[in-house]
């Protein structure tokens, strides 16, 4: 895989390149409430820029049904792009249109430009590889090198994320290149005690990393609504809590399995539970109460762990060598339901193991809830693909750099 440093090294002055960036991030209207994911891609886009590139950054955004969509314009994006790099980039209103050909080929040496939504055309997500590969054409078209750094987006068999980098000379951003480079160490290279702590709401979204690593963790923690279906596989009543009753199976083979491998699977011990899910958006006061994790109400739903369970959480990860957390604990964007997010994080911050924030909520709620970024050992920028690498996945976008 050549990396970007091979390529300016080669030289890009006056040559236009594609960056493929993850731009998708959560917007409040117009306004960007989580501006990690950009901010990850700067170092790859000055750098280009510095040396002369006409630098042309693409992304996705949200689900637009592959058609122009003004709730997912990628507008604001480019206008915190262009903040944080200190310099005006230009915004094509469309992806492969008149606007886009006609703003790239208004770039000068050094300058950026964003094109809009890729997912506005339905070639980008096409599972038909000649509808996919005409668009892939058409962008080519606006570029003469491809540079790789949207990580989140790598698990994708997208055009510009998997056809396009077979149509041009290409290399992986610095992004790219320090996400492998940390999930080898969780697969490589992993100082013990290996403890990963699992949120989020389905069980259905971990099946393959839970399968994966019972092979490689010695202790796995689990948290956020998929707790639940855990300690219903164990018998005990959950109330209304989200419930995958069809992953019991899958779920008591695991415990089966982590406790002939010697793998401590740790579970709730308490959780904060109401017959009310709360008001995300004026967050009124919940008002909950905790109960052990075996005496959950039939009508009230778990929404957090418990004061105990964020203590013995904090205890299991307080000797790890290596920890690598995916998803929250519980409902954190409610003040109500964020402490046992709060108290994985900074027992995550009071750790001397090397630690990884998984991307996705687990990567929003750390910054949401004021932590420092440089206290973590790394915060991924993607949740999905972090989870198929560490599956043991092949990664499209990641297979389409390899020279």
């Amino acid at each position: 895989m050549k990396t970007i440093d091979e390529l300016l090294h080669e030289g890009v002055e006056g040559k236009r390149v594609f960056v493929r960036a993850d731009l998708n991030v959560p917007l409040d209207g117009t306004t960007i409430t989580d501006d990690g994911r950009i901010r990850a891609v700067v170092p790859t886009v000055k750098a280009l820029a510095d040396a002369g590139a006409r630098v042309v950054v693409a992304s996705h955004l949200g689900r637009p049904k592959g058609a122009p969509d003004p709730a997912f314009s990628l507008a604001p994006a480019a206008a915190r792009l262009g903040e944080l790099l200190g310099a005006e980039v230009a915004f094509a209103t469309d992806t492969v249109g008149d606007s886009a050909t006609a703003t790239v080929a208004g770039l000068a040496d050094g300058q950026v430009a964003v094109l809009e939504n890729l997912r506005f055309n339905a070639g980008e997500t096409s599972k038909d590889d000649a509808e996919r590969g005409a668009f892939a054409d058409r962008l080519a078209a606006l570029a003469d090198v491809y540079v790789g750094d949207g990580f989140g987006a790598v698990h994708r068999k997208h055009a510009s994320v998997f056809d396009l980098p077979a149509r041009l000379p290409h290399a992986a951003g610095y992004l790219i290149a320090t996400e492998v480079g940390v999930l080898k160490k969780l697969t490589d290279d992993v100082r013990r005690p290996y403890v990963v702590a699992l949120g989020g709401a389905k069980v259905s979204d971990k099946l393959g990393v839970i399968d994966h690593l019972l092979e490689k963790a010695d202790r796995i923690l689990i948290g956020g609504g998929m707790a639940y279906t855990f300690l219903k596989a164990q018998g005990h009543e959950v109330g209304i809590s989200l419930l995958q009753e069809d992953q019991i199976p899958a779920v008591l083979d695991y415990l089966e399995r982590a406790k002939a491998r010697g793998v401590e699977f740790v579970l709730p011990v308490d959780v904060l539970v109401s017959a009310e899910f709360p008001d995300l958006k004026t967050k009124a006061p919940a008002n909950p109460t905790t109960v052990a994790a075996d005496a959950i109400p039939a009508d009230e739903e778990g929404l957090d762990i418990g004061p105990e369970t964020r203590k013995l959480y904090a205890s299991k990860l307080a000797d790890a060598g290596t920890v690598f957390w995916n998803g929250p604990m519980g409902v954190f964007e409610h003040p109500d339901y964020a402490e046992g997010t709060r108290a994985v994080a900074q027992a995550l911050v009071d750790s001397p193991a090397f630690t990884v924030v998984g991307g996705g909520d687990s990567a929003a709620s750390v910054r949401i809830l004021g932590f420092d970024e440089t206290a973590f050992g790394h915060i991924s920028t993607g949740g999905g693909a972090s989870l198929e690498y560490l599956e043991g996945k092949t990664l499209p976008g990641l297979a389409a750099l390899e020279d």
